[in-house]
């Protein structure tokens, strides 16, 4: 995996998302967090197809850090089983990656 990871995950309204970004943000789990919508969605899900309106979060955090995200997130989010992943942050400028890093050791 990466140095550094993008996680993304959705929720049905913006509070949900913001109680999730302020949480682990606060933690030190992210380095930041956006909240990104309502955006529309199509899916499967129980067998269905079907389509709404969500809020994409995307948080930054380094590697070593996303098993603890991912738990937090898990634990946290209104849905039983959220779509959640991380995705390699492949090249990003120096300062930013800095702040990642600086952003989620804990104190």
């Amino acid at each position: 995996m990466a140095d550094y990871v993008q996680v993304s995950t959705a929720t049905e309204t913006r509070d949900q998302a913001a109680k999730l970004a302020e949480s682990a943000v606060r933690s030190r789990l992210a380095a930041g967090a956006q909240i990104v919508g309502p955006v529309t969605s199509a899916f499967w899900h129980l067998d269905e197809f079907g389509t709404g309106e969500e809020y994409r979060l995307l948080l930054t955090t380094t590697a070593t850090r996303y098993p603890e995200l991912e738990a937090h997130l898990l634990e946290h989010h209104p849905w039983q089983n959220p779509e959640l992943y991380a995705v390699p942050i492949v090249a990003g400028a120096p300062a930013c990656l800095k702040w990642i890093e600086r952003s989620t050791t804990a104190d």
